[in-house]
């Protein structure tokens, strides 16, 4: 007979926690986001820590070298999608290892037989003001020129005139050769009044942009990630199948964690996956696996060597799993149990496992509930997809602008090892859907929003620490009454200006 839980399954929005006693200390100023990403002994710091309880999910349409450099200066680590052939993903992990900070890859290029028309759609495209200009028109072409705000008048100048006639020719430019350290191009950037500086190789081939802007940034940045030797902190996506040729790549590429990404995680498949990893490179190599919901599958994991356990089926925006198939459980539900079954394991075995809360974030504070709840940290999908620093492209309908984001499930995708049960390499049905989210701006300035309200929230409840806030943390369910009073009622809202 099928065991029946009668707890109903619950969803982050059907909580709401009871402030605790705000000491003087209480804030945000105070508050420290570090959390242990990896297993560690108790009485040992574990080998790899956030310094914000963030991850990008391991999605096509999030989760990019591009999106991990920018959330690692944030603090927090991207695990870069599997679903991509062995070489081009350990290519992008060796990119954000060798990326040095305030040394720009530029991502806005230009040929001489550019238009004005093609500067526009791309300062639309990407924001850029700043565009180089190489005879191939890629990042590490032959510089040729650069093109900024400066250089054209769009009052004046015709769409289909040359970048050619108006761009800033080389000649004119001062650059940097390769080599040159970042207090030196810093201090060519002010000496000269500049607002970007190439640095290019002995062929004259571009190599990096450094800015202006950036110093201050670099300087004030103390949240960043980083390993011993002051590069980036990067994770990656692997599956149940190829895992003996793709490991050793991302490995030999420099990745610093890796996770099994799979819909459901309770199965020998990943067993093997992790004793695998374990054989070959012993505690060396940081392996995540999941997805679980419950005790049971939590334990089969630990027990199996991983060194995070991820929670959550069904809970993402863009997943339809429970749809299509009828599994999972609400997020704060699944969450609760297993971070439950994560002390009771530490307990017996002096081993802190921490887990992942994936899914299930709609708002700001459901992040913050899932770390009351238990969630060392959390995974983040349509949250990151949305900034400008997510691999897809940003589009204007008539909605305002926004970002494209599609599910590893979706037939866009076609994620068919995520979704693995042994059988033929292909997927069978859709667990995922192909969508629009609103765009939102830089990375950077969405995290530092959500931070500060996950400090504050902290501060309410008397904590300063993730974990004295997991220990003492009060929680309350709410009526469906309650969530309607808790947003504006009984008032007429004026249309924004």
């Amino acid at each position: 007979m099928a065991k029946i839980i009668q707890e109903p399954s619950r969803t982050f929005g059907e909580y709401l926690l009871i402030p605790n006693l705000t000491t003087k200390d209480c804030i945000v100023a105070n508050v420290d986001l570090k959390t242990p990403l990896v297993r560690f002994k108790k009485g040992e710091e574990p080998a790899i820590s956030l310094n914000i309880p963030m991850i990008s999910a391991i999605m096509q349409s999030v989760s990019d070298d591009k999106m991990a450099v920018a959330l690692a200066k944030n603090g927090g680590m991207s695990f870069i999608y599997g679903s991509q052939t062995i070489e081009e993903q350990a290519e992008m992990v060796r990119k954000v290892k060798k990326y040095k900070a305030g040394f720009v890859i530029s991502d806005s290029n230009l040929t001489p037989d550019n238009t004005l028309e093609d500067v526009l759609d791309l300062l639309n495209r990407t924001g850029h003001s700043t565009m180089a200009v190489t005879a191939d028109g890629t990042p590490n072409g032959k510089l040729l020129g650069i093109v900024t705000a400066r250089d054209y008048r769009t009052s004046r100048d015709e769409l289909t005139k040359k970048v050619a006639e108006f761009m800033t020719p080389y000649e004119r430019l001062i650059v940097g050769k390769e080599g040159t350290t970042l207090k030196a191009a810093n201090d060519i950037i002010w000496e000269h009044k500049l607002n970007s500086l190439p640095i290019i190789d002995k062929e004259g081939n571009l190599q990096y942009l450094v800015f202006r802007k950036d110093y201050a940034e670099d300087k004030e940045n103390s949240r960043a990630l980083l390993d011993s030797e002051k590069r980036y902190m990067v994770g990656a996506g692997i599956n149940s199948r190829d895992y003996a040729e793709r490991v050793p790549a991302l490995v030999e590429a420099g990745v610093d964690a890796v996770c099994i990404d799979s819909s459901e995680g309770f199965s020998e498949w990943q067993y093997d996956t992790i004793k695998w990893v374990r054989d070959t490179y012993g505690d060396s190599v940081k392996i995540g696996a999941g997805n679980v919901v419950d005790r049971e599958g939590f334990r089969y994991l630990a027990d199996a060597g991983a060194d995070f356990i991820k929670v959550g089926i069904g809970g993402g925006s863009i997943c339809i799993t429970r749809e299509a198939k009828g599994i999972g459980r609400g997020q704060a539900s699944a969450v609760l149990d297993v971070a439950a079954a994560r002390d009771e394991y530490f307990e017996e075995t002096g081993i802190y496992v921490p887990i992942c809360s994936d899914g299930g974030i709609v708002h700001d504070y459901h992040i913050t509930l899932a770390l009351a709840m238990g969630a060392d940290f959390v995974m983040l999908g349509r949250y990151f997809a949305r900034f400008d620093e997510s691999p897809t492209a940003k589009v204007k309908t008539s909605k305002g602008y926004m970002k494209e984001y599609w599910g590893e499930g979706s037939n866009r995708a076609r994620n068919w090892a995520r979704y693995d049960l042994g059988g033929k390499k292909e997927l069978t049905f859709e667990e995922g859907v192909d969508s629009y989210v609103p765009y939102a701006g830089s990375l950077e300035d969405g995290v530092g929003i959500t931070l500060h309200k996950i400090k504050s929230t902290m501060c309410n409840c008397g904590s300063t620490t993730i974990k004295h806030f997991y220990e003492n943390a009060r929680l309350t369910l709410v009526s469906a009454t309650s969530i309607q009073e808790g947003s504006a009622h009984d008032v007429v809202l004026k249309d924004n200006q």
